[in-house]
């Protein structure tokens, strides 16, 4: 699929060395720090082949959407996502950076190509592919501040409905109460939370570091050969 051979696979990343004195940081310390960010990540090697792909990753490819792994090999769910994928690798692995959109209904996923070598460098070429960030309400620090500040479930449920974009009306209609109540619940949690107004309380919960479900997909799970092979 790409034009280049071999790779350096990350079990051949090299020990990282931290404060002098202090024991270096080792291949799985990092691994597990990939597995904790906010954002898919993979390595791709110029064939496309994965060699390392993080928690958030991982689940994409398992749910087949957008993304899935074919023989260890990164392609689209379907033949036009696969050739916008590969004109932006082919241009990452001439050293350029790449953004690609892909759209399939009222979902979208933005991909990042970045080239993790110089194109004249005698390393074996490799690339990362960052996907779009989790969305606000999948991130359980949400929940983690919601407790912490002390709110009650339905506080939290209208905190979540505030977080998913809704308004006072469609929060009310959802959880099958007055709009009033959902008034002066957002009043009792901006309270709480100290925030003067929603849009405050918002771009707090927006800063939030993000937590990621401790629950890991190992492997992609596999996918039917007539799902993933385009013409």
């Amino acid at each position: 699929m790409w034009q280049t051979s071999g790779a350096t696979r990350v079990s051949e990343i090299p020990e990282l060395g931290g404060v002098p004195g202090q024991p270096a940081v080792g291949r799985a310390h990092l691994l597990r720090v990939l597995d904790e960010v906010d954002y898919g990540m993979l390595i791709i090697d110029a064939q496309g082949a994965i060699l390392h792909a993080n928690h958030l990753a991982r689940h994409e490819l398992a749910s087949g959407r957008m993304l899935v792994s074919y023989g260890n090999t990164l392609l689209g769910s379907n033949a036009e996502f696969t050739a916008q994928m590969q004109v932006a690798m082919e241009a990452a692995f001439r050293g350029q950076r790449r953004l690609a959109l892909l759209n399939k209904g009222e979902r979208e996923l933005a991909m990042t190509f970045t080239p993790l070598s110089h194109p004249l460098e005698t390393d074996q070429p490799s690339v990362l592919v960052m996907l779009s960030r989790q969305s606000t309400c999948d991130n359980l620090a949400v929940r983690m501040f919601a407790r912490t500040i002390g709110l009650s479930p339905s506080e939290e449920a209208v905190l979540m409905g505030l977080c998913r974009g809704l308004e006072i009306p469609e929060i009310a209609a959802e959880h099958g109460v007055a709009p009033s109540t959902i008034r002066s619940q957002i009043k009792t949690l901006r309270e709480k939370a100290g925030s003067p107004s929603i849009r405050r309380l918002l771009q707090r919960i927006n800063s939030l570091p993000p937590v990621v479900p401790a629950l890991r997909i190992v492997m992609p799970m596999p996918h039917n050969a007539s799902e993933s092979i385009h013409p």
